[in-house]
């Protein structure tokens, strides 16, 4: 993000009692991925989220008015008079779990979230394996690159205290590389899906 631009807030904390309006307003694909587009990207206009996400001008530029309507998104600094530009006002969106799984809408809204993170994946590997194979990013960068999929066994303490020791590292290695000119923006996904064990046939015991 430029320099000039105002930095965004670090979070966004959902109520699914007192954001209603503002919950379903976020729960739409789209919106979901234009505001994960401003804030992967930085300010844009509605026809270059158009360009980038296929969409018509028209299309972008009502639901970033409607993000705005619930201050998901602001106007950012404009180059010229002709076009707005905008920009997201946090850098994340978070939730608690119980509380949004309490309402449908809570529910909705998770279960599109997550969808879209999936999404985001997918394009964010395409993207990393064409930066690399084009040469946009350094050789450095193959080795401490990857995907895990991991299937420890924890109890809820230990799956909420993994998070925590998370979040709680990756704030001191991002305050840590801030000035670094060779950090880059690195996508990271982490999930923690408990599964139950599987039915068992009928007639046998576990």
């Amino acid at each position: 993000m430029p320099s000039d631009e105002p930095e965004t807030d670090r979070r966004r904390v959902l109520d699914p009692e007192r954001d209603t309006d503002a919950l379903k307003a976020l729960t739409h694909p789209l919106r979901i991925r234009l505001l994960g587009l401003l804030r992967q990207d930085g300010p844009a206009t509605a026809s270059e989220l158009a360009e980038r996400t296929g969409e018509s001008s028209a299309s972008t530029s009502y639901h970033l008015r409607v993000l705005a309507k619930y201050a998901f998104i602001t106007e950012a600094e404009h180059r010229d008079g002709r076009e707005r530009r905008w920009r997201a006002v946090h850098s994340v969106t978070s939730w608690s779990n119980e509380a949004m799984e309490a309402s449908a809408a809570g529910r909705a809204y998770i279960g599109m979230a997550r969808r879209r993170q999936i999404e985001h994946l997918v394009a964010s590997l395409d993207r990393h394996e064409a930066d690399l194979a084009e040469g946009r990013l350094d050789k450095e960068w193959v080795e401490p690159s990857g995907i895990s999929d991991l299937m420890p066994r924890l109890t809820p303490e230990s799956l909420t205290e993994l998070w925590e020791v998370v979040s709680r590292t990756l704030e001191q290695l991002t305050a840590r590389d801030a000035d670094d000119p060779r950090a880059r923006q690195v996508v990271l996904f982490t999930a923690g899906l408990p599964l139950a064990p599987p039915s068992s046939p009928a007639g046998e015991t576990p």
